[in-house]
């Protein structure tokens, strides 16, 4: 990777070495495309810093050369009702493929949390036809750490995945990507030049491990981190994080009052002349000031707090070149110290005026107060023998606290509670609390080394997805962002919605979005858990709610939704249907009921979907007086109401309570796809 920094030099990355002889920076400028090289100069003319790298603008065109995809339902790996299960997705597939088929949710995620392979040679693949053909499915090679171009092919793969993350972003929406020191620089300049560096909203430096581990001849690695950027940081919103017991344990009902509270200060941050004046003690008589600053409570409520405690308060000149001062009535006159200084609570001259009469009188009724009632909003520390101080309420306080960008163990070091079943922790360190929490719910021998905490997910998503809002993982591993979601809602009561990406293992034979990642899911609504033998049992309280199983197929274009078959073609449409005009992206339920003969689906707000057949069951038909006759019977059967949604070749008969929807054409502008230019429209057909 080449850098240009505003001095115009270059850094050469250890990925794009070519040879001990070879001019390292003309190799690497020779690496470039023309129009690439001549945009990275003009970034460094105009003092900026250019992000380059061999086969950067291909990358940057990958996303639109992949053709989205057919999505198979798989109703025996649903879970849930059916309308439980048009919540939220489970997709087994190739991510990028999947986000590009999912074009009716783009700008529609409020957060989208990734969890990208690390480049460690372990895990990440790299297949060198992707330049040429992103649609090849051959999975690539491992990228081993000898592989001297193996940071260049990360980025390669990450460029077109954090461009379609962004496009599938609200406006208002939030990125999280999860990273360790291996690709954490690269990232963030992709992220910059993808968002915008002006939309970074933390990086999260989160300790993975509280132990030192032997993983260095320097500096044992105990951190990873999250970047976080915003599509629109002026319009995107964070939320504060729980409070914790202890935070709430400061609040307390120290006078019987019916709400606990703390003391707070009755002092703003600004020194406003008319609120700098004294105020005496009912217990004391001693002057109070607010220091160098003023009172932050109106001067009538202050005086009716003050008679509170029992006795009246007048307005006295003391003296002291301020507004006058609330004073006990009838209390002695006072006389300031010379030289005194007025911002440090100065003492009322003479000792006998702790024994006044009036002073006394008042400091037996505010005794009296103090053991026997509710104290007033504004009262004293030290017994009555200290400074002011106002009371402030648990449930005036903000239900959070602001978040920081480290995010310690003691957050993260003990799993949280997911059924009857424990398990030993087979070392310290609380990347482990993943791989534990993983064992509680879908049992041991899984094999799965890289699970976050749900403690982590669960903080993330809290802060920047809100409570109705829909979350997106396009690296769902082990389906930890979707069971995060899950029980966020049963602890709070939201509906956040959730849609999980994951590819499995194929290469291993394993694709496991359909084992490892569906069977946590699972357990996770149903409350099941794996015993000592490996049998399910209802042990843990069900996270209720489910999902729609998904399976990525073949391409699609015109000639192939023309040659489905009734059950393919249902599918298409009710995953990829999306209301014109508004960009908004319903979530229908799929109706599978011999009584219904056009009838495919219904959206949230019971409008029904049909499909026209010919002879009810193929080829696709067209839309006449006769079918319309039996979209009629359909609807009515079904109790649902107009307008109603109708897919069919052609529209022969047109009325107000339809809204027509041209089959293949506008199922291939619903997946994104061109029209104009698509092969069907040049083959000819009328």
């Amino acid at each position: 990777m080449l850098v240009s920094t505003s001095g115009g030099a270059f850094l050469e990355q250890p990925a794009l070495k070519l040879s001990s002889q070879a001019s390292l920076d003309l190799d690497g400028l020779e690496l470039l495309d023309r129009e690439d090289l001549i945009a990275t100069i003009k970034r460094m003319v105009n003092g900026g810093v250019s992000l380059s790298f061999h086969g950067k603008r291909t990358a940057m065109e990958i996303a639109r050369k992949v053709r989205p995809r057919i999505t198979r339902r798989i109703s025996d790996l649903h879970v849930g009702t059916p309308e439980e299960q048009s919540q939220n997705l489970l997709i087994e597939g190739e991510n990028l493929q999947a986000m590009v088929t999912l074009y009716k949710y783009r700008g529609q995620i409020n957060l989208i949390v990734a969890d990208p392979p690390y480049n460690t040679g372990q895990y990440f693949r790299y297949n060198d036809r992707w330049d040429e053909d992103p649609n090849d499915p051959d999975l690539g090679t491992l990228v081993t750490l000898e592989d001297g171009s193996r940071h260049t092919k990360w980025m390669k793969a990450m460029l077109p995945r954090l461009q379609i993350m962004k496009a599938m972003l609200k406006p208002n929406g939030v990125v999280a990507i999860c990273i360790d020191d291996n690709e954490l620089f690269h990232l963030g300049l992709m992220m910059d030049e993808v968002f915008g560096e002006h939309n970074r909203i933390a990086i999260i430096n989160w300790q993975k491990s509280y132990a030192p581990k032997n993983d260095s001849t320097h500096v044992s690695t105990a951190t990873e981190y999250v970047l976080v950027y915003a599509n629109d940081k002026e319009l995107a919103k964070t939320a504060l994080t729980l409070r914790t017991e202890a935070m709430n344990a400061r609040y307390k009902k120290l006078d019987g009052d019916l709400e606990p509270w703390t003391s707070d200060n009755p002092v703003r941050r600004e020194a406003r002349e008319r609120d700098r004046y004294a105020i005496q003690s009912p217990f004391t008589g001693a002057l109070h000031y607010p220091g160098a600053n003023s009172w932050r409570i109106p001067r009538a409520d202050l005086k009716k707090y003050l008679e509170q405690w029992g006795s009246e308060y007048v307005e006295n000149d003391v003296g002291d070149s301020r507004i006058k001062a609330l004073m006990i009535k009838g209390s002695p006159a006072v006389k300031m110290n010379q030289g005194q200084n007025l911002d440090s609570d100065p003492v009322i001259e003479g000792l006998d005026v702790l024994e006044h009469p009036i002073i006394r009188k008042a400091r037996i009724k505010a005794e009296k107060v103090r053991d026997n009632e509710v104290w007033p909003f504004l009262h004293f520390l030290k017994n009555g023998h200290g400074r002011p101080r106002v009371k402030r309420y648990l449930s005036d306080v903000k239900k959070g606290k602001v978040p920081l960008t480290y995010w310690a163990d003691e957050d993260y070091e003990t799993p949280i509670e997911l059924g009857t079943q424990s398990w030993d922790h087979e070392e310290s360190g609380h990347s482990q609390a993943g791989i534990t929490e993983l064992n509680a719910i879908v049992g041991k021998g899984h094999r799965f080394d890289t699970v976050k905490p749900m403690k982590l997910m669960m903080k993330i998503i809290q802060l920047w997805c809100p409570p109705g809002g829909l979350v997106m993982d396009p690296y769902a591993g082990s389906g930890t962002t979707g069971h995060a979601a899950l029980e966020l809602n049963r602890l709070s009561g939201a509906n956040r919605r959730f849609i999980l990406i994951e590819q499995g293992r194929p290469d291993n034979g394993d694709k496991y979005a359909r084992t490892l990642t569906w069977q946590r899911l699972h357990n996770a609504i149903t409350g099941k858990r794996p015993d000592q033998n490996g049998n399910l049992r209802k042990t843990a309280e069900p996270l209720g709610g489910g999902f729609e199983f998904r399976a990525l197929t073949t391409q699609i274009d015109a000639k192939t939704v023309l040659t489905m078959k009734k059950d393919e073609l249902i599918d298409v449409v009710i995953t990829s249907h999306w209301q014109n005009g508004s960009r908004n992206a319903p979530n229908l339920m799929r109706i599978d009921d011999p009584r219904f003969t056009y009838l495919v689906g219904k959206n949230e707000r019971d409008e029904p979907y049909f499909i026209i057949w010919n002879n009810g069951a193929g080829p696709v038909g067209q839309l006449d007086k006769d079918s319309y006759n039996v979209v009629l019977q359909d609807a009515k059967k079904a109790e649902l109401k107009q307008p109603y949604h109708v897919y069919a070749r052609y529209e022969l008969y047109q009325s107000k309570n339809v809204r027509f929807y041209k089959i293949p054409d506008k199922i291939l502008a619903h997946l994104g796809l061109n029209e104009n230019s698509d092969p069907f429209n040049d083959e000819g057909e009328n």
